[in-house]
């Protein structure tokens, strides 16, 4: 009787943690997400209608991973107030002779401030495919939360950077027969 619990129990143990490692990078993702955890940005829906007159200068900074294209942000910083919409671009040119499908990482520093930061649209909340040749402009509608200024952790920055990395991505069928016959 005492065997068959333990192994009762045991295989409960086991199924439970397979279990967690199945819903680790979902529940870190949504972490991440509420709590701007590593410089996680938020997604609003709608503006806020306070507009501070505390400052902050913003500054943009683009990477590629592993995908044919030049990648740069179209202004290196704006200064903009807690509350205030920003509107910034970036430039990304496909310099390869194939069609190819990207998707964009990002986040802020300092990475406490991933909990104020917000945006109403950006290029990065979706996939993106890009002809060969091809150059596109890249909107961000963006905005720091007037929340920011009752933090007193966040009294101290004066500069934030958003920072976006493109990565080429396996989805797009054309990009996988265009990688088969290379």
């Amino acid at each position: 009787m005492k065997n068959s619990t333990i192994g009762i129990g045991f295989g409960a143990i086991c199924v439970g943690m397979l279990g967690l490692a199945f819903a680790s990078k979902p529940l870190y993702d949504t972490f991440c997400r509420v709590t701007g955890y590593g410089g996680t940005t938020q997604i609003a829906e709608a503006a806020p209608t306070d507009i501070l007159e505390r400052e902050i200068e913003v500054r943009f900074d683009a990477n590629v991973a592993g995908a044919p294209i030049l990648f740069r942000p179209l202004q290196t910083s704006m200064k903009i107030r807690l509350g205030e919409h920003g509107l910034a671009f970036y430039e990304a040119t496909n310099t390869s002779d194939r069609d190819v499908s990207l998707m964009a990482s990002y986040n802020v520093t300092p990475h406490k401030a991933g909990l104020y930061f917000n945006k109403l649209e950006c290029f990065c909340f979706t996939e993106r495919i890009i002809k060969a040749g091809e150059t596109k402009k890249l909107p961000v509608v963006y905005f720091l939360s007037p929340d920011m200024d009752d933090e007193s952790n966040m009294a101290d920055v004066r500069t934030i950077t958003l920072s976006y990395t493109f990565y080429q991505t396996d989805s797009f069928e054309g990009a996988a027969n265009s990688a088969a016959l290379n």
